[in-house]
């Protein structure tokens, strides 16, 4: 039967928030180059949510280079292509590609895909810089997109992401937003980007379901007993990760409080979770799919509560968290008798 343990808590919470504040204090600079027409300002609107191009804009000393600073944070930088300013001019901007976390090079699906000038400025960047995706923009006014996409990749050695999207109609934002937070989240700025852009919704998911995927991994383990320290750490958190997305504060008491909730909430289950371990083969499968189900529960519970501004205590957390377990529980009922 699992039990609270003070101390594994504690550095839990401890340490992922201390991870958290780390990430908050950082600045993400953003380098965008492509031509006038390929909808950069329009795609940082849609990607963050806001009109930053129209209220951000800050002239830069060097020739054609605009900032755009959101929430005082997050930079993006709008360049020229490097054969369109002059020499000196062109090596001040590759100073900013060199520093950039992302680098969004931004090509126009209704035009010409891969120019000259584009391919060359392409090798100056990628010497420099390697984060970088293209952004196929403008697609719902072009044909043939699967082809564009494999000509990009084959003329650029097959290793960058190519993002499809019209900035126009809002299509695959989410899938561009999911690739610039899987490299940030190298550089351990996902979190930063994140909270300050206004979707928070699918990032949240995302989480939720690779903590839950994480949880029945563990709970998998044939091992009695030997997931409490784990479950824990990934439950504490995904709650402290959820707190800072949704820029709700989580005292290290408030965390504690539905840490309990969920453990004394739903003891009868964690018992078996334990027990069927002694089943070989299908007691490990049953498990590991508890203790995700658990950490799916809690995830989307404490989402729930943030997206609603509901005030989020043990009473609460568990309403609803039995009501997503049951939703949880219908949908697979409904799938087996499909």
């Amino acid at each position: 039967m699992q039990q609270y343990n003070e101390k594994d808590f504690n550095q839990a919470f401890e340490e992922e928030t201390a991870q958290v504040n780390a990430e908050l204090d950082k600045e993400i600079l953003f380098a965008m180059i492509g031509d006038v027409n390929t909808g950069k300002s329009s795609t940082i609107n849609q990607l963050v949510g806001d009109e930053v191009a129209q209220v951000g804009a800050r002239p830069g000393e060097t020739t054609g280079i605009d900032r755009y600073v959101y929430r005082e944070k997050i930079v993006f930088v709008d360049t020229p292509g490097l054969d369109d300013i002059q020499t000196k001019n062109s090596e001040e901007t590759l100073k900013f590609f060199k520093q950039a976390d992302v680098v969004l090079f931004f090509l126009n699906a209704a035009g010409t895909v891969l120019s000259e000038g584009e391919l060359r400025s392409f090798e100056s960047i990628r010497k420099t810089n390697k984060d970088i995706i293209f952004v196929l923009n403008k697609i719902d006014a072009a044909e043939d997109i699967p082809g564009l996409v494999s000509y990009i990749k084959e003329h650029t050695g097959s290793r960058f992401k190519v993002v499809p999207i019209s900035s126009r109609t809002g299509e695959n934002i989410d899938k561009l937003r999911n690739e610039i937070l899987d490299i940030l989240k190298k550089k351990h700025k996902e979190i930063q980007f994140a909270r300050l852009i206004k979707e928070k919704s699918s990032t949240a998911n995302k989480w939720i379901i690779g903590a839950s995927g994480s949880a029945a991994a563990i709970g998998a383990v044939p091992i009695p007993g030997s997931d409490f320290v784990p479950l824990t750490g990934i439950q504490v958190g995904l709650m402290v990760r959820l707190a800072a997305l949704y820029e709700k504060p989580l005292s290290k008491a408030k965390a504690k409080e539905l840490i309990l909730a969920t453990i004394t909430g739903n003891i009868g289950k964690t018992l078996f979770r334990q027990v069927v371990k002694f089943v070989p083969g299908a007691g490990s499968v049953a498990g590991g799919s508890i203790a995700g189900g658990m950490t799916l529960a809690l995830g989307y519970a404490v989402k729930h509560a943030y997206e609603n501004d509901i005030e989020l205590d043990a009473k609460t957390l568990k309403s609803l968290y039995e009501y997503f377990k049951d939703k949880k529980q219908k949908k697979e009922v409904g799938q087996s008798s499909d």
